[in-house]
């Protein structure tokens, strides 16, 4: 019988090293399915809060923030992007992510599937497409692909999701210090783009808890 492993991910959609490690998470549930059954659910974090919901110019904005370092860290990035298929893409418009957080817990009460559907379109779409994730139309989009009910009236209403997304971002900060954050089986925790290896030899440890004689 296969053992259940739970993963809760602590993100932000903005965040290229959350999506790295989302898809080499991914690498070793796809490694490991004849093992183990997986469960996964997707907690909220802003990196900048204080960025506008209008969005700012992704380049400029890296050029203020890491000034000589910015192309060195974006080739870094783009490497890394790489290594899981895609491309990072640094133009466009980076801003303001509660939107996407609340859209995310819409998605997640109507199933974990198509939360973490929902998910990988939006940080697609910002990360490698350069499509602004504060944009209406973008977030709509996402809830479309990903078979979001309501996702219209949902976005259009700032209070939908506002409490449970603070709520749990206000946990989250008191318990971890970056992001992405993985806790497995609600006990082993791993930070970073971790790679696939790392997750396979967590999945083993938490199954080996679960079994009781390892």
């Amino acid at each position: 019988m296969k053992k259940l492993i739970r993963i809760d991910v602590t993100s932000d959609t903005i965040c290229p090293w959350c999506f790295v490690g989302k898809k080499n998470l991914e690498k070793a549930m796809d490694a490991t399915r004849d093992l183990y059954n997986f469960e996964v659910k997707w907690h909220p974090f802003m990196l900048d809060p204080s960025l506008p919901k209008e969005g700012l110019d992704k380049n400029e904005f890296h050029r203020k923030k890491f000034g000589s370092r910015d192309q060195t860290l974006i080739n870094t990035v783009d490497q890394a992007f790489q290594s899981v298929g895609y491309r990072f893409g640094s133009g466009g418009l980076i801003g303001n992510t509660l939107d996407s957080h609340r859209l995310i817990e819409l998605a997640g009460r109507q199933g974990l599937d198509k939360q973490n559907a929902l998910v990988d379109g939006l940080m697609i779409q910002c990360l490698t497409q350069e499509k602004y994730i504060g944009d209406r139309e973008v977030l709509l989009a996402a809830a479309k692909s990903a078979g979001i009910d309501g996702a219209e009236e949902w976005i259009d209403n700032p209070n939908s999701g506002l409490l449970e997304v603070q709520t749990e971002m206000e946990k989250c900060s008191r318990n971890i210090s970056g992001v992405p954050h993985f806790l497995i089986n609600n006990k082993y925790q791993q930070t970073g783009a971790q790679a696939p290896d790392s997750f396979i030899q967590t999945f083993k440890r938490a199954a080996c808890d679960a079994e009781g004689n390892c």
